[in-house]
């Protein structure tokens, strides 16, 4: 009988590059920018073996956030807007603002955290946060719980 599965997520810096190519591999499969499993290992660089092995345990963390609710932490610049731009990046995705709290800004960074309910975005999650992650004014941010 099989122990139950244990996860963890772990800063990619730290994987080994195998694990960073099969999910690069998934992604050409999944954009359908190659047809085979055989061009997709070929393109990433390893071998169809390396792919079948770990192909069903390394994903991407937003994978599966899809119908999740998410909580961010993200330090902000005292700016005008700017909260109310990431609000909107995030409204435009279509994912359900839950909870906003920010902290009174204190030399210049004001501290928010932000939970979204992700069920009903048309789009990759991922996506939403490297475009937040991006903006001027956007000193830190990061996932603080996935449920």
């Amino acid at each position: 009988m099989k122990d139950k599965a244990n996860y963890f997520i772990v800063d990619k810096d730290v994987l080994p590059e195998v694990f960073i190519k099969v999910v690069e591999a998934k992604k050409l499969l999944e954009a359908g920018k190659v047809k085979t499993i055989q061009e997709a290992a070929a393109q990433v660089d390893i071998s169809r073996s390396a792919f079948y092995k770990y192909k069903d345990a390394v994903f991407p963390f937003y994978d599966n956030t899809r119908g999740k609710t998410i909580t961010i932490a993200l330090q902000l610049e005292d700016c005008s807007g700017l909260l109310s731009h990431v609000l909107n990046l995030i409204a435009d995705a279509h994912a359900n603002i839950l909870t906003i709290n920010q902290n009174i800004p204190l030399n210049g960074i004001a501290n928010v955290t932000i939970t979204i309910e992700t069920g009903s975005m048309p789009g990759d999650i991922g996506s939403l946060m490297e475009t937040v992650e991006k903006l001027d004014g956007v000193q830190h941010f990061k996932i603080l719980a996935r449920e």
